[in-house]
């Protein structure tokens, strides 16, 4: 980079721990030598204000001493520092110096010195004003096209444009509209004031019109500010840039015409007088400022462009003529003559450093030295690119590290308690009367390596929600140990549809090429408790919903089961049970005496998931301790789809009224804020005009925008209650799927992936377009009739459905086709022979009303059985009703 490097002639840094902004700086021959050489002027967010004649130093040698001319503290932090002719009765140049509440004119002369310390300067105070608002920035020129001198205008940061004719105040204008003020400049051939409202557009105002103006707060200023009444402000032009600016400059092309330069958060502007674009170029980095100057090519401007990449460009129009890299990010940048060396860069930073640069490059000295040849030994780096070879082979074949290490860096481990916590840790619990249990669980680690970043999380499944949820680690040592605890309980009146936790560790580790470490994750499942969320109940003669469990092994007694939830004092109801949920329903549980079978009961269907498939983990371990390997349970009842199909309407049914809610929330909003502008309106106007009731509307539709917004609340708490319980109803159609069909861990695991695929619906994609997609999937590979089928191509867009029939037709046909010998496999090769063996044949996917009614009459069979296990009983299974007479 040492070629574009900007070639250093002098600089030093200010002050310590001193702030400057982009008017901070300033060039000019403030002290009126005559000799055409500028000096540097310089203030400060702390007070100083410094000036400078710098010198052209040597390499490695500092500024000198009599570089700095003067140094003098002001006290009030300087925004801005300008030369001009600001002192009435004379054409020397002044020093206008402004602060937050204050604008002073200096002059600055220089006494010669008789001894060897040199010149002496020294400033001088000609005049002051106290401002009544806090200044945000000024310009200055011959306003109104005075001759001889220079009129002041400064923005306070309310958005008033203040007028000081030099040592008079001669009027303020507040800006129609300011909310933040923005860059201000001033082009004398039009006599307009330029600037960047907060409205992203610029806009242009003639001095003229600002004159005769209306006065801007009589009420506020003084007596001698007032000038009475006259026309309202007007905008003479604005131009919409789409972004905020953080400087404007004006610059003249000939006697005719002048460019107004506009540098934007990403492209700088050249505009007209009139407003008109000339051109504009999109920056690739983020400006800190600029600076256009005319070009020694007649018709074209050379525009200087810092950024905060440490870079100056220098552009002529739109092209990029040369680039070079700052040692800082400058916020001023200024070009002037310095000890008859002309066109020298001045830069600032933030933070003080001052840089006098100029644009040139260094030839290399620098020569490569002659590489000595030597012979290559082919055979030698042949073994050597095998073992090369061999080593990457490896590598890829056991990651990046192997197995064995990968296992042996962390291991996690859960325990839950086996009882619950004495003092319940619940808190904030919405589960009505019921006192709301909690249970400990520890977690584990212990690490054989350094580890970096090890963080923890804990999942459960809604509503359960735990007391603590991330854990962080630090391992700086091999062999540490670390356990946390953490509680678990039950926050709403609802059911979660699973009781399995999972514990999540991310950890990074540093290895000799990657110091950083290698990012890694570990998990660790534990499964809760029953007893965390139902209690002992009474069980229930009747129910709505009832489910029978086959199984190849002797009934085993219900207490022996669940010891947990056994009465003791109800001996001789061993095969009854009941288990009161803590959401308010009650589930019951009957096993037969004679016969193999056991019954589920409740008078909702999602509450059956839970208690069946404790019973089916229950009974499996106890088999398994029994030394019984061949335990298997089945199902040969009626697919329970109808009840499915319930909590899909219900739950869809919520999706459209939350949508439905939101767009009139939105709708209200919209509504509010149009009567909010139009009062605004109202108040602003100089005449108040009646409201014509348009308070009563405001309070009217804020009352409905509440109730909106509580209704929008309310049913989004339904829709995750919906939910859980369509996730719990959906595990337990998988379930009975499995246990009808007999189906693998693979197949099981295929039905999971596309009947549960997400953990909770989203604006862009719910449940019931993904299920149908995924359902639809499966029809038309696996388990398609013929190989036409498989070649059809499913959409790639995924929308909300306008009802749920179509999913409903696709869940009973894939249940039709499972039970006509069809096989979840995810290769659609492997599936197409079997497809074609299918006994009795399967039909396709509804193309045609025939089709449809065709399908309909197969739905009959798994969906117009809603009580059939209480219409038809089975003989053993009726002896058990009269356990509960």
């Amino acid at each position: 980079m040492s070629l574009f490097k900007a070639r250093d002639w002098w600089s030093t840094v200010l002050g310590e721990k001193e702030e400057f902004d982009q008017g901070c700086l300033c060039l000019a021959d403030v002290d009126n030598s005559g000799d055409g050489q500028d000096k540097i002027i310089v203030g400060s967010f702390m007070g100083y204000l410094r000036i400078f004649n710098p010198h052209s130093v040597k390499t490695g040698d500092g500024p000198q001493a009599e570089d700095l001319l003067l140094e003098v503290h002001l006290r009030d932090p300087v925004l801005q520092v300008e030369v001009g002719k600001f002192v009435s009765g004379t054409e020397m140049l002044h020093l206008a110096v402004l602060h937050s509440r204050k604008l002073c004119v200096y002059s600055v002369s220089g006494t010669l010195g008789n001894v060897e310390h040199g010149n002496q300067y020294q400033i001088k105070l000609m005049y002051e004003h106290h401002l009544q608002r806090t200044a945000c920035n000024m310009t200055y020129g011959p306003f109104g096209g005075v001759k001889g001198r220079d009129l002041i205008c400064i923005q306070s940061m309310d958005g008033m444009l203040m007028v000081f004719e030099q040592e008079s105040y001669a009027f303020g204008r507040f800006l129609p509209g300011s909310l933040l003020p923005g860059p201000l400049a001033y082009s004398p051939r039009t006599d307009s004031f330029i600037t960047v409202s907060s409205c992203r557009q610029v806009e242009s105002y003639k001095y003229q019109v600002l004159a005769f103006a209306t006065d801007a707060d009589k009420k506020q200023e003084t007596e001698q500010q007032k000038l009475g009444s006259g026309k309202r402000l007007v905008v003479d032009w604005t131009l919409n840039i789409g972004e905020q600016a953080l400087d404007i400059c004006i610059i003249p092309l000939n006697q005719t015409a002048s460019s107004v330069f506009v540098l934007g958060e990403r492209n700088f502007f050249c505009l007209k007088d009139n407003g008109q674009i000339r051109f504009m170029k999109k920056l690739g980095c983020g400006p800190s400022c600029f600076l256009p100057y005319c070009s020694v090519s007649e018709g074209t401007i050379n525009t200087l462009i810092g950024n905060h990449n440490h870079m100056l460009h220098i552009y002529q129009d739109v092209t990029l003529k040369w680039a070079t890299q700052l040692p800082h990010v400058p916020v001023a940048v200024r070009v002037g003559c310095l000890h008859d060396l002309k066109g020298v860069i001045v830069t600032l930073s933030d933070d003080g450093h001052l840089q006098c640069s100029y644009l040139g490059t260094d030839p290399s000295l620098f020569q490569a030295p002659k590489v000595e040849s030597r012979e290559l030994n082919y055979d030698e780096l042949d073994v050597e690119l095998k073992e090369l070879q061999k080593i990457i082979k490896d590598v890829k074949s056991q990651g990046v590290w192997p197995m064995t290490d990968r296992e042996e860096d962390l291991k996690v481990s859960a325990v839950v308690s086996s009882s619950l916590d004495s003092v319940s840790q619940a808190t904030n619990v919405e589960v009505g009367a019921d006192s709301v249990p909690s249970i400990t669980v520890k977690i584990s680690l212990q690490n054989r390596v350094v580890l970096q970043k090890v963080k923890l999380s804990v999942y459960v499944q809604p509503p359960l929600v735990s007391t603590c949820d991330q854990f962080t680690f630090d391992f700086t040592a091999p062999d540490m140990t670390s356990i946390v605890a953490f509680s678990v309980y039950l926050k709403r009146s609802y059911l979660p549809s699973e009781l399995e936790g999972n514990a999540v560790v991310s950890y990074s580790r540093p290895t000799d090429r990657n110091p950083d470490g290698i990012p890694r994750v570990i998990q660790c499942k534990f499964r809760l408790p029953l007893k965390l969320i139902c209690l002992p109940g009474q069980p229930s003669k009747t129910a709505s919903h009832k489910l029978t469990i086959d199984t190849n092994k002797p009934p085993v007694g219900l207490p022996s089961l669940f010891p947990d939830f056994a009465n003791q004092s109800d001996d001789d109801q061993v095969n009854v049970m009941g288990f009161r949920l803590l959401g308010g329903s009650r589930v019951t549980l009957l096993a037969s005496r004679t016969s193999q079978r056991y019954r589920i009961q409740s008078e909702q269907f999602e509450d059956l998931w839970l208690i069946t498939n404790e019973l089916i983990l229950r009974l499996q371990e106890y088999f398994e301790k029994q030394g019984i390997k061949d335990f298997a349970c089945s199902f040969s009842g009626c697919i329970p789809l109808q009840e499915y199909f319930e909590l899909i309407d219900h739950h869809f049914e919520l999706r459209i009224n939350g949508e439905k809610l939101e767009e009139l929330l939105s709708e209200r909003a919209v509504q509010f804020r149009a009567i909010q502008r139009r009062l605004l309106t109202r108040f602003r106007e100089k005449t108040p005009a009646p409201l014509q009731h348009l308070d009563t509307l405001l309070d009217g539709t804020y009352k409905q925008v509440i109730a909106l917004a509580d209704a929008v609340e309310e049913n989004q708490d339904k829709l995750l209650q919906s939910s859980a319980g369509l996730r719990s109803a959906t595990h337990l159609l998988i379930l009975l799927v499995r246990l009808w069909q007999k189906l693998s861990t693979d197949q099981t695991a295929i039905l999971e992936a596309a009947f549960l695929p997400l953990q909770e619906d989203t604006q862009e994609l719910g449940w019931e377009e993904t299920v149908d997609a995924a359902v639809a999937h499966l029809l038309k590979t696996c388990l398609s009739k013929s190989s036409r089928e498989q070649a059809l191509n499913l959409g790639s867009q995924l929308s909300t459905p306008k009802d749920t029939s179509r999913l409903k037709k696709h869940i009973t046909l894939l249940c039709d086709r499972l039970a006509k010998g069809g096989r979840l496999c995810l290769s659609t090769d492997a599936a197409a022979p079997q497809a074609m063996v299918m006994p009795g044949g399967c039909a396709p996917i509804p193309e045609s009303d025939i089709e449809e009614r065709s399908l309909e009459e197969s739905a009959d069979l798994f969906t117009n059985h809603k009580h059939l296990i209480a219409e038809t009983p089975v003989p053993e299974v009726t002896a058990l009703q009269g356990v509960l007479e």
